[in-house]
């Protein structure tokens, strides 16, 4: 095998307190999709952000290579200027410019002195038809989900004809298309060279695409694997030390055992009831614009949800999912036609705070967005949503009683962390994730709702959520769980909507939907 055209030997970055790689060694080839697998918090952020300049030469030990050469990065740029592009899960896409100036952003095309616009939005239109994104390039990126938002990234880092893409979850925000889209456009930046590094906890995806495996577990670099002689079982073992036999672990027997065959027109489907009793939450004929006098983007949805069932809810990127979910929350869209009853009451159209006092809460998509204040502590994240419990007259907060039951949650989620003091935004993105779900269930709701909530978390983080959701529904508590992830949804859910267009595209029973069913449904016409 010819030279590496990137090496790292030995690589120790210690921060106060912890030791986040621990002499790592790891190469790259030209032409290779090397793929990094490890738990959150295994180390994997920390060696990209060593290749990226993010964490500069002098702060770490050991040496990077790059063409056999030793290389001394100090900035984001000197790795840039050595070709080496890094995408990661935090953007850095400006919300207030365009499209085409953030995938131009520093090297815009110019006409003497002047930024030439009119070549500019050439390039972007062309670069984003080519991925496949029907994106004008003249749109505020303030204005993109979560999924465009984590496209546009990739256009702009492959756009720079790097030699090294170095892509940390990269299809976590993104539908089952945009995956496609993306994986092809890889093999194609292989076959032309182009040397890749990535990071997914999708291993469906890793290996349909790398060519060789390194994991990480505890800052250590525990195996590399061809891909010949890696399955999925093994990795996992390496990367949490154990068998974790059942993904999708089983459920106390429910209200599920009820249920009976859904009807073959999606309209029927959507409106069946397959628990007895009365629903804790009803949707009727549910049509929703963005704003008052725009065009409906949801349009006449209902559906049923009862005490101890999870009704997933699933669709390509745009279907609607996320604002049916902020809608019922109280923080989007304007409710054109439609009833909702929660618990049996009428449930107009409220704010996030009526929401919570009634007892429905939102898990958010973005958690750094909108789940999280980063600078804060863990203990008062936990408590954000619930303060008034610990409001005692006139207007004081009984510190000792929130901090005992911001421990309990901190415990019982198991939350790798010092303590509940420790700051959530230094934190791996599957505490985060838990300490996002906690704020949540510190409400004491009856409906929970889920956007995406194993989103860009390692294998063994996603088994605690699963677990936690089936306390939930133990409890008696009924979830909304939406998931881009057909085989999540398929094992967790009693029942599953597709969304295709802001419609009901078709609903299916537990243990009856297949991958081929569900996407059927997501994009094509009844």
């Amino acid at each position: 095998m010819p030279a590496a055209l990137l090496e790292a030997h030995r690589l120790t970055k210690r921060f106060p307190g912890v030791t986040a790689l621990r002499d790592v060694s790891f190469n790259l080839h030209a032409g290779e999709i090397h793929a990094l697998c490890g738990e959150n918090g295994a180390g994997k952020s920390t060696l990209i952000k060593l290749l990226a300049g993010i964490h500069p030469h002098g702060s770490y030990e050991g040496e990077l290579r790059v063409a056999g050469r030793p290389v001394a990065f100090r900035s984001v740029r000197d790795a840039e200027a050595a070709g080496i592009a890094v995408i990661t899960q935090e953007f850095a896409l400006i919300d207030e410019l365009s499209v085409a100036e953030n995938i131009f952003l520093g090297r815009a095309p110019r006409r003497g002195l002047r930024v030439d616009w009119l070549e500019m939005h050439r390039r972007a239109t062309a670069l984003l038809r080519d991925f496949g994104l029907a994106i004008s390039p003249e749109t505020p990126v303030r204005a993109l989900g979560i999924g465009q938002k984590q496209l546009v990234e990739i256009v702009r880092a492959m756009d720079k004809q790097s030699r090294v893409l170095v892509l940390d979850e990269p299809t976590a925000a993104l539908a089952e298309q945009e995956v496609a889209v993306l994986l092809d456009h890889l093999r194609r930046l292989r076959a032309q060279g182009t040397a890749c590094i990535y990071i997914s906890h999708k291993l469906d995806e890793v290996f349909a695409l790398a060519d060789r495996i390194t994991v990480l577990r505890d800052g250590a670099s525990v195996v590399t694997l061809p891909r010949a002689e890696a399955t999925i079982p093994l990795v996992i073992r390496h990367m949490v030390g154990r068998e974790i036999e059942d993904l999708y672990p089983q459920r106390a027997r429910r209200g599920a055992d009820l249920l009976r065959p859904l009807p073959a027109s999606a309209e029927g489907a959507a409106s069946l009831r397959p628990y007895t009793g009365q629903p804790t939450l009803s949707v009727r004929n549910l049509t929703v614009a963005p704003a008052k006098n725009a065009p409906p983007l949801l349009h006449e949805l209902s559906f049923d949800l009862h005490a101890g069932e999870v009704l997933g809810i699933g669709g390509l990127m745009g279907a609607g999912r996320t604002e049916l979910l902020m809608h019922l929350f109280g923080a989007w869209g304007h409710r054109t036609s439609g009833e909702v009853a929660l618990r049996g009451q009428p449930y107009g159209v409220p704010s996030p705070r009526d929401s919570i006092a009634r007892g429905l809460v939102l898990a958010s998509e973005d958690r750094r967005r909108h789940g999280l204040v980063l600078g804060q502590e863990i203990g008062f994240n936990l408590s954000l949503s619930s303060l008034r419990q610990f409001t005692r007259p006139p207007g004081r907060i009984d510190r000792p009683a929130e901090q005992v039951r911001n421990q309990h949650f901190f415990d019982s989620l198991r939350i790798k962390a010092p303590g509940q003091h420790t700051r959530v935004g230094g934190l791996s993105g599957g505490n985060q994730q838990k300490v996002v779900l906690g704020k949540a269930l510190m409400t004491e709701p009856h409906v929970v709702m889920l956007d995406e909530p194993t989103r860009g978390i390692d294998v063994n983080a996603k088994v605690e959520v699963y677990e936690l959701i089936n306390r939930l529904t133990a409890e008696g508590k009924a979830v909304i769980l939406v998931s881009s992830e057909l085989p999540e949804l398929m094992g967790l859910s009693d029942r599953i909507i597709m969304l295709r267009s802001g419609r009901i595209g078709g609903g299916f029973l537990r243990g009856e939907a297949t991958q081929e069913g569900l996407m059927r449904a997501a994009m094509l016409a009844a």
